[in-house]
């Protein structure tokens, strides 16, 4: 399954690409799956999601929680912490 991954803030900092394009492995099924995924791929992945529960990620614009299926997705996106202001 291919998929469009969007990083966001530091997480596209510490990645150094604000998208990309990744075929995904058939076991590759939750959200959660996906960042350990993620993490495998490379130090900048490793260095970038080295905390996943602190990790905030989007389905198609629509904020979901890590044990989120991702069969369907469009669009995911990958974000650090938000705070307020």
């Amino acid at each position: 399954m291919t998929t469009k991954l969007v990083y966001f803030a530091w997480v596209r900092e510490r990645i150094g690409k604000p998208e990309e394009e990744i075929e995904l492995p058939a076991d590759v099924v939750t959200v959660r799956d996906l960042l350990n995924h993620l993490k495998g791929l490379g130090e900048e992945y490793e260095n970038a999601l080295q905390y996943p529960d602190v990790i905030r990620v989007a389905i198609n614009q629509e904020h979901v929680e890590h044990s989120e299926r991702i069969a369907g997705a469009r669009e995911i996106g990958i974000f650090p912490p938000m705070t307020g202001g």
